[in-house]
């Protein structure tokens, strides 16, 4: 016992002894990582490549889908807006077929008179301020524009 003793405390036995040691620790850290290295199984592999194929193939169509969804909304937002002017037009039609309606409106538009009364213009006193030419075509009697016209025409031929 007496060598054994002494070889459990020699250099060489201690270096060996760690050694050992060492190759142990250096075993088992390659071993965890080759563990850790193998959770990717061929089956997860496959897995993912189906769902990322998955993903690609279907990804233009869904775009497409939500694209046209988007089209049909504003088409229809267009079709209520179409209606809607329809029942406008309409509600206009049915007034102009009124008589007095269109009585008014010819009184109020063109300066019209019935026979034996005087028609008379009103011009506001701000309104003289304001050039012919700074009213819009649309805020001036038909009459004015149809003298510009005339005026126009004949300065080009100048």
């Amino acid at each position: 016992m007496a060598v054994k003793d002494r070889d459990r405390f020699s250099t060489a036995t201690r270096i060996r002894l760690l050694g050992e040691q060492t190759a142990a620790r250096v075993y088992r850290s390659q071993t965890k990582r080759q563990a850790r290295r193998s959770r990717l199984t061929g089956r997860a592999a496959l897995l993912a490549l189906v769902l990322c194929t998955l993903v690609v193939a279907l990804a233009y169509p869904i775009r497409q889908y939500v694209s046209q969804r988007g089209d049909i909304a504003d088409q229809q937002r267009l079709q209520e807006q179409a209606r809607q002017r329809v029942e406008q037009l309409r509600d206009l039609k049915a007034r102009w077929q009124d008589d007095a309606y269109a009585e008014q409106q010819i009184r109020q538009r063109l300066h019209y008179v019935m026979p034996g009364e005087t028609g008379f213009i009103v011009i506001d006193p701000n309104a003289a301020k304001q050039s012919r030419a700074d009213l819009g075509a649309a805020d001036r009697p038909w009459y004015a524009n149809l003298w510009d016209g005339v005026d126009k025409a004949d300065a080009s031929g100048q």
